[in-house]
């Protein structure tokens, strides 16, 4: 790690002073410890939101928008990035990052106008690790800046995984510590965004090679506790329960990968982590690392959801072959797998997409097909379901009693948030992409697609002028300059990059939608 630094009094501080002035709450209780509001406006502060369950206490967001219609300021991001927008105040952070360039960035814009005020270099990327026996290496199904930070009043916490973790001082942009010895190898790189408190931030690296969990000194960066996750799972035997026979090769261990986010919850006045891992729910003791507890799930790996506590149980779902929904009763100590689960389903499993819970009731939408189901939250009965259609990755946001859901093709839709049958409210375009959450702040709903950042505010307009100025980028520009300039043109060339995409695809390092972009844009169309 670089020398450390220590933070002043003040800002150790801080939370207790703000608790004294009234200014500012913390929020202990039944979900994720976090500051909650400050000056009137709730800060976004970290991935879904200030308790970390996708639940707004702002309302007046607009149902209805287009490119023009309700939309404050559209701006657009620099690089490429999936992590989702945090507020603090009239700032809004996200990462970025350049495979090309090689470059790791902090970007914060104006809340109010859109203006990019910030672009700071975090990091220069260095080599990624990398198994040789894993054929199918494919970090382009991911992108190079997916963590979501967590700001503070002074200070940022930003992850870009494995390429490392940063403290930054949000008035100078300099790194008040950093880490880029936790390393692990994500064949499609992490997820796993930050969480803190008072005292430490809280990480996951779950990697083919290895898996574990560590609590970083905010003040620091300095390792509190590393714990092992330690789930031992016989591959093998999962797959032959199943039916399937293991392939030769090409993905090792790759049932050990995860990319959830923890959430920090309080049972019976006692402070639990609950940190999801390939094929196994964890609790630890924040204090010190020691594992409470575990449910252990063979198959269910690849898990991307926030966990969430409500009324006693927390909801969590796995990925990979086992899709598991469940709620875990917490209050069990070693393997509570046979114990401890009150409910749980395989059908209609969100996959990525984190749930809503919200009045007893428990709202989900499927990765694939955008199948919005509401269960009740005590015992996972259906209560309706409903096609929204489009792929869904990014996890829906409730505001004032209302559902918003982004999907991959740039639609939003708008449910009512209600355990009866709802009606569509409304159905919006954008040209866009969405994959990072959303965030709310000052009756503003801000979302960032794959090119740019949107600010959809009731009573705004853009202009034609506005809109047709928009700018996106070329194919060249958006898949790293795998399209040379100096490639000859021509059917002859069509023909050589038709078969070199192919081979592309097979080998993992390309998806078929990409392939087919490249050659549209080769061919002029």
């Amino acid at each position: 790690t670089s020398a450390p630094v220590m933070l002043s009094n003040i800002y150790q501080l801080f939370p207790a002073i703000l608790l004294a002035l009234g200014t500012c709450t913390l929020t202990p209780g039944a979900r994720t410890l976090s500051l909650a509001s400050c000056n009137g406006a709730e800060n976004w502060n970290q991935f879904r939101g200030p308790q970390g369950n996708g639940i707004s206490k702002e309302g007046n967001i607009p149902i209805h928008f287009d490119e023009a219609k309700n939309i404050k300021w559209k701006t657009a991001v620099p690089d490429s990035g999936w992590s989702s927008p945090v507020i603090w105040k009239e700032e809004i952070w996200l990462t970025a990052g350049n495979d090309a360039s090689k470059e790791l960035r902090l970007l914060c814009f104006d809340l109010n106008s859109g203006e990019l005020t910030r672009n700071i270099k975090v990091f220069n990327m260095i080599a990624r690790k990398i198994d040789p026996e894993y054929t199918f290496d494919s970090p382009h199904l991911n992108s190079p800046a997916t963590p979501t930070p967590v700001v503070e009043e002074d200070v940022i916490f930003v992850s870009f995984g494995s390429q490392g973790i940063a403290c930054v001082d949000k008035d100078t942009g300099k790194k008040l510590w950093e880490r880029r010895d936790l390393r692990v190898y994500q064949p499609v790189r992490q997820g796993s965004s930050p969480i803190v408190d008072n005292e430490k931030l809280y990480v996951a690296y779950d990697g083919t090679d290895a898996q574990f969990f560590v609590a970083l000194n905010k003040q620091t960066g300095e390792t509190a506790w590393r714990t092992e996750r330690n789930v031992a799972t016989d591959w093998s035997e999962t797959l032959s329960k199943r039916g399937l026979t293991p392939k030769k090769g090409g993905k090792p261990n790759d049932n050990k990968k995860s990319f959830a986010t923890a959430s920090l919850i309080n049972v019976n006045g006692k402070t639990q982590l609950i940190a999801p891992a390939a094929e196994a729910i964890i609790s630890y003791d924040p204090k010190n690392g020691q594992e409470l507890w575990r449910t252990v799930h063979p198959g269910g790996f690849n898990v991307a959801a926030r966990p969430i506590f409500v009324d006693g149980l927390i909801y969590v779902f796995t990925s990979g072959l086992n899709h598991f929904l469940m709620a875990i009763r917490p209050d069990g100590r070693g393997d509570i797998t046979d114990t401890h689960v009150q409910w749980s389903t395989y059908q209609g499993t969100p996959e990525i997409p984190s749930p809503i819970v919200s009045d007893g009731s428990l709202f989900l939408v499927t990765a694939k097909g955008g199948i919005a189901r509401c269960l009740n939250a005590k015992d996972g009965i259906e209560r309706w379901k409903t096609r929204l259609g489009g792929d869904h990755w990014a996890s829906p946001v409730q505001t004032n009693g209302k559902l918003y859901f982004c999907s991959k093709d740039g639609r939003v839709k708008i449910l009512q948030a209600s355990s009866e049958q709802p009606e569509t409210l409304a159905s919006n375009q954008l040209n866009a992409e969405f994959i990072a959450s959303p965030a709310i702040s000052k009756d503003c709903l801000i979302l960032r697609s794959k090119t740019h950042l949107y600010c959809i505010s009731e009573g705004f307009t853009r202009s034609e002028k506005q809109v047709a100025a928009d700018v996106y980028p070329t194919s060249e520009q958006k898949f790293g300059g795998l399209m040379k300039k100096e490639q000859p043109k021509g059917k002859d060339a069509l023909q050589v990059l038709s078969k070199q995409l192919r081979e592309m695809v097979k080998a993992g390092t390309l998806t078929g939608e990409e392939a087919r972009d490249l050659y549209r844009a080769a061919a002029g169309e």
